[in-house]
């Protein structure tokens, strides 16, 4: 039998006062696992937008009418609230569980050796991100589902999702000083395509807050914009952002840029034609659920490609103090 470790009383007052370095103690990560921990907060924080975007289409939004219990007399869902009722607590659940990824991923950044301050504080960004947007949605469900705060949900859901794969990516390079892959007229290119796309998620909760799909079968208010208009201008934006990383591929292709810059850059433009045909149909199929629901999570697509495609323009070598948990992860960074 594997002997029991003795926990003295000063272990134990140890992990109350800082839980986290008392794991970061006795415990060491491979390096793949602080990865995986990483891309399952980043996956999470995908599934909970798209459950997010279930409870709007069936029309659950208020199905539990307050927060931050589900009625004033429940903490739960009730039978009596049927189908509604379940989706709407059934998201608010995931949040836990959202949270336990990020907790995760924190707990591998501290505990790898040496500690990484950078994947740590990646790690908790994404923590405060999450508290500050459950918040935001019990006010959106205060408020009626008022547009303008569903906007700001997701939007502050899309700035999560752009920390969540910043840390994937830095667990898959060292501490180093980033070492740009391009020049500065490609890296200018990029930023453009950035704040091009920045603009088409912004004007797409335009058009999810003007058109059809309010949230809740009740009177919900819409943001009052022609939808036809709203919707028109985002297809304009979708192809500008098209036209950018078509460019940027061509120019990384003359001046014979490194692989990483080129295939993300490649995979993008697939994702946003992949978007585009999508948009298209649910646009002349008059916004079917499943369609406006598949376009959501295109969307989540959309911007970590964008994201991949930042990310990829430098690189960072480990330093002498760094020595990977396990031999040859490092080669796995191209995936």
């Amino acid at each position: 039998m594997v002997p029991v470790p003795n926990v003295t009383r000063a272990d134990a007052v140890s992990a109350v006062r800082n839980p986290l370095a008392f794991i970061a103690e006795r415990w060491t990560p491979q390096q793949r696992t602080v990865r995986h921990a990483a891309l399952i907060s980043l996956a999470m924080t995908v599934c909970i937008v798209v459950t997010g975007g279930a409870v709007r289409l069936t029309g659950s939004g208020l199905g539990c009418p307050t927060w931050p219990k589900c009625t004033d007399e429940s903490l739960t869902a009730t039978s009596e609230m049927g189908f509604h009722g379940f989706i709407e607590f059934g998201n608010r659940m995931l949040t836990y569980v959202l949270c336990a990824a990020v907790g995760w991923a924190i707990i591998t950044a501290r505990s790898q050796k040496p500690m990484r301050r950078s994947l740590t504080r990646l790690g908790w960004i994404q923590f405060w991100l999450v508290m500050g947007n459950a918040v935001l949605g019990g006010i959106v469900v205060l408020v009626g589902l008022n547009p303008y705060t569903v906007a700001a949900h997701f939007l502050l859901s899309t700035a999560l999702i752009a920390v969540a794969v910043t840390m994937w990516q830095r667990t898959r390079e060292g501490d180093g000083d980033a070492r740009p892959l391009v020049g500065k007229a490609v890296a200018q290119l990029v930023w453009f395509l950035i704040a091009a796309s920045v603009l088409l998620i912004a004007v797409g909760t335009v058009v999810t807050g003007s058109g059809p799909h309010a949230g809740d079968s009740s009177e919900v208010p819409r943001m009052g914009f022609d939808w036809e208009t709203v919707s028109k201008l985002h297809a304009v934006l979708a192809w500008i952002v098209v036209t950018l990383t078509f460019a940027l591929w061509f120019v990384l292709k003359a001046v014979d840029a490194p692989k990483g810059p080129l295939h993300r850059t490649r995979d993008l433009f697939l994702i946003l034609l992949a978007q585009g045909a999508i948009g298209y149909v649910q646009y002349f199929t008059d916004l079917p659920e499943v369609l406006v629901g598949l376009h959501m999570f295109g969307s989540c697509v959309v911007w970590i490609g964008v994201m991949r495609v930042l990310l990829s323009l430098r690189e960072r070598p480990y330093t002498t103090a760094e020595v990977p948990s396990q031999t040859g992860d490092s080669q796995l960074s191209a995936v």
